[in-house]
């Protein structure tokens, strides 16, 4: 899943490590996110929203999980 995780980090000067600990996850996590070789929980989801003050889905793109819903 797409993320603007990178993005934000940058433009706020927020290393993985400092993202990580403040949501409560690992940086390897944070990582893995930003690589989209991981879909996060939804209670971490929200925890990263909530840090950068955003919405869900103003950081996390679902439009691919979207398309399958349709297509189904």
């Amino acid at each position: 899943m797409k993320s603007r995780i990178r993005e934000l980090r940058h433009r706020y000067g927020i290393s993985q490590t400092e993202l990580a600990e403040a949501v409560g996850t690992t940086r390897q996590t944070i990582i893995s996110i930003e690589a989209e070789r991981f879909t996060t929980s939804l209670p971490t989801a929200y925890k990263i929203s909530h840090f950068f003050a955003l919405t869900i889905e103003e950081v996390f793109d679902f439009s691919e999980i979207d398309r399958e819903l349709w297509e189904e």
